[in-house]
């Protein structure tokens, strides 16, 4: 600035122009982590050391949507350092701030008067940092607030229909000079594809005009974050959908270094793509070198000066054909790892002359896309081993492709549509199962999909253990219903889950989605648990409060009392398969029943689980064919004064100890001598009990009608309460 007139400094309004910084890009990564800190560190000391009136950036300056408190806080140190000083802020804002800023405060950073601001940032939001929540908040907000960065350009989409936004500019005056500077921060490109193509959409708000001050004379400036690739047009943005009385325009988003300003035909203004500052992308477009544009104007007239960012990360890139290489043989692997050795090497050494700075020399990253038509492919994780310290990118150095039949313009094309980041896939479960032909056999596509509306919207990490456990639950049941004991034999049992599950599938399928049938929480799930804990293969469900609860009545309903029946016995065991017993009378009797597996509940594998699962099942059956029934220990006994109860499990075969109970002495504590036993019934009768046949059940109902005769009236009333 020292070779210009002072008259001319006080009207010339300098601006430095950059675009999607992309904070906190592969933080992750040892070797990359701080390169686009590092890039942006250099953007803020090139707008103090030129000594320009504001920096101007045009989205994406966080690369994740949710920061890390280290991006952050890195974030918030390399703006404080550069932007709060001393210096004199030379031009000012006479449009009204709350309208351009509305936030809690309403007015341009700098005039706050408990800071000192003396570079000036402004910026929009692209698509990685955009507005969401309820609170329609960005992390740019953050640092807003923080009075760091003037953050504008956020639509409200009001009206009906596609929506409609208003753009008011910043009036910037200073000296002669005044610039209207208009933000779009993203917007989905379909739908603001459609905005500018349905009238009175999108409205531009005009300066006045004033004394010494023509609408004419505003130089008007548009910095917006979208699609500029015309592959799709529906999917980006026409230059010819923006107005004519535009003068300039900072396009973001598009990473590919076009930063000379380019005239639009026909349309009066120019435009200019800074790029991003870091390679997100290890494609061609990308390996061009970066640059951010120093700005200048003065009444209707421009100059732009690129700048080079000489901290960026050296980067090489390169395209071979192996087909067209004489010294590779297409049977030989060897020739075709030499021949890429010798490429690599090349472009380290083309790296290392190209270095600026010979004293902070980095890691160039390496990029070789190999047309292997006809060839065999190779590993690039093990071909970028040996290349490990010598480039950043070890992992990735080879990417395979084959010749497309397209022409080679309509492949630079899709180059350059590489080079936007990946747009996020709005497609359902169920949309992408039909669009490949995709066959779900295990799990329905309607339950699958409710899981994953539930885990992404409402943030619901047991939303696919809903799932599984839904549909392994009712699996089970229909397994319990249609199953045969007697001629079930391991083997039948993974074909019948397979066929259910099939059958699962296609009825699920057919059926609409319901979201209610599978809940995540916690009660939802300890409902199915401790119905498959108990046995009970009916359409009775009930949760594990009013279980608790209930029992626990019948309990101190038959405290005190002698002669209990099976029925309380068979209450109280279930409410210890429930609940976990405490410290007295550990052992066999004392098991807890945590989760039921499939096998344990066919009774193929005999474990502690297992009897607690055949204990249980007593309780719902009641009756059965000789149930053997475990005595409470002898400290439980104890403690709840319910009489023990033991059937001897040697008279299986005689129907004549049907309805007989031989009380036991009580138990006095840990000193009783009396043991509790734990009858084991053979195989068939497991499954005959865990099965429930309704024949068996038929000629038991007499039984079971002595039976609860016999009992304690309160108990078994309470507990059929709860079976029925």
């Amino acid at each position: 600035m020292g070779d210009l007139p002072g008259e001319e400094i006080s009207n010339t309004l300098r601006i430095l122009v950059a675009t999607d910084c992309h904070l906190g890009y592969m933080e992750k990564d040892e070797i990359r982590r701080h390169d686009s800190f590092q890039a942006f560190k250099e953007i803020c000391s090139i707008a103090k050391q030129k000594q320009v009136d504001f920096l101007l950036l045009g989205g994406d300056l966080f690369h994740e949507n949710k920061p890390s408190r280290s991006t952050l806080v890195q974030a918030i140190e390399i703006l404080r350092s550069h932007c709060l000083n001393d210096q004199p802020v030379q031009f000012q804002v006479v449009s009204d701030q709350t309208v351009n800023f509305p936030n809690t405060f309403g007015h341009v950073n700098y005039e706050d008067p408990h800071f000192n601001v003396g570079l000036p940032v402004f910026s929009i939001h692209g698509n990685h940092d955009d507005p969401a929540g309820v609170d329609n908040l960005s992390a740019v907000d953050i640092l807003s607030a923080c009075n760091l960065v003037n953050y504008f350009g956020k639509m409200v989409l009001g009206g009906s229909g596609v929506g409609q936004i208003t753009l008011c500019p910043i009036l910037i005056r200073k000296g002669s000079t005044a610039v209207a500077l208009y933000g779009l921060g993203n917007i989905r490109d379909e739908r603001l594809n459609r905005m500018f193509q349905t009238p009175h959409a999108v409205q531009w708000m005009r300066p006045e005009a004033q004394e010494g001050c023509q609408v004419s004379d505003w130089f008007n400036i548009l910095v917006l974050h979208q699609n500029r690739v015309k592959t799709n047009p529906k999917n980006a943005i026409n230059e010819h959908f923006l107005p004519r009385f535009l003068d300039f325009i900072v396009w973001g988003h598009e990473h590919e270094c076009l930063v000379d300003p380019q005239e639009v035909p026909g349309m009066g203004f120019h435009i200019t793509q800074p790029g991003s500052s870091v390679a997100t992308s290890l494609i061609d477009g990308e390996s061009k070198p970066k640059h951010v544009l120093l700005l200048e104007i003065k009444g209707n007239q421009y100059r732009p000066t690129k700048i080079p960012l000489t901290s960026v990360r050296p980067f090489e890139y390169t395209e071979i054909v192996l087909k067209d290489e004489p010294d590779i043989d297409p049977n030989d692997q060897n020739s075709i790892l030499e021949h890429l050795d010798k490429v690599v090497r090349n472009l380290i050494e083309k790296s290392s002359k190209n270095a600026i700075n010979r004293s902070e020399l980095k890691l160039p990253l390496v990029r070789i896309k190999v047309d292997y038509s006809g060839f065999m492919t190779i590993n690039p994780q093990r071909f970028g081993q040996k290349y490990v310290g010598k480039v950043a990118n070890p992992q990735d150095i080879l990417i395979f492709s084959k010749a497309s039949r397209k022409g080679q313009s309509v492949a630079k094309i899709d180059d350059s549509e590489r080079l936007r980041p990946e747009e996020l896939n709005q497609q359902n479960i169920e949309a992408l199962v039909a669009e490949n032909n995709l066959k779900m056999e295990i799990l329905p596509v309607n339950d699958l999909d409710v899981a994953l509306q539930n885990f992404v919207n409402k943030d619901d990490k047991m939303a696919f253990y809903s799932c599984l456990q839904y549909n392994l639950d009712e699996t089970r049941n229909k397994i319990a219903k249609d199953a045969d004991s007697l001629k079930f034999e391991e083997e039948d049992l993974i074909l019948k889950v397979g066929e259910f599950m099939e059958e699962r599938v296609k009825e699920r399928s057919a059926r609409p989605k319901d979201t209610t049938q599978i809940t995540s929480t916690s009660r939802s799930f300890e409902d199915l648990r401790s119905r498959s804990a108990a046995g009970i293969g009916s359409a009775v469900s009930f949760s594990d409060d009013e279980d608790t609860t209930q029992i626990s009545g019948s309990k101190s309903g038959a405290r005190g009392r002698r002669g209990s029946s099976r029925a309380s016995r068979g209450a109280s065991e279930l409410g210890k398969s429930k609940t976990s017993t405490r410290g007295r009378g550990r052992g066999r009797g004392a098991s807890n029943l945590k989760q039921t597996t499939l096998d344990a509940a066919l009774g193929f594998r005999h474990s502690e689980r297992s009897a607690s699962v055949a204990a249980s099942a007593s309780v719902r059956s009641i009756a059965g064919d000789e149930d053997n029934v475990d005595s409470a220990s002898s400290a439980e006994a104890g403690t709840y004064g319910i009489d023990e109860v033991d059937d001897s499990s040697e008279n299986d075969a005689s129907l004549q100890g049907k309805g007989r109970k031989r009380a036991a002495p009580r138990g006095r504590g840990r000193g009783s001598t009396q043991s509790s036993k734990r009858g084991r019934k053979s195989d068939n009768s497991t499954i005959h009990r865990m099965l429930g046949k309704k024949d068996d059940d038929d000629d038991d109902d007499d039984d079971v009608a002595k039976r609860l005769n016999k009992s304690q009236p309160r108990v078994t009333r309470n507990y059929g309460a709860l079976r029925r």
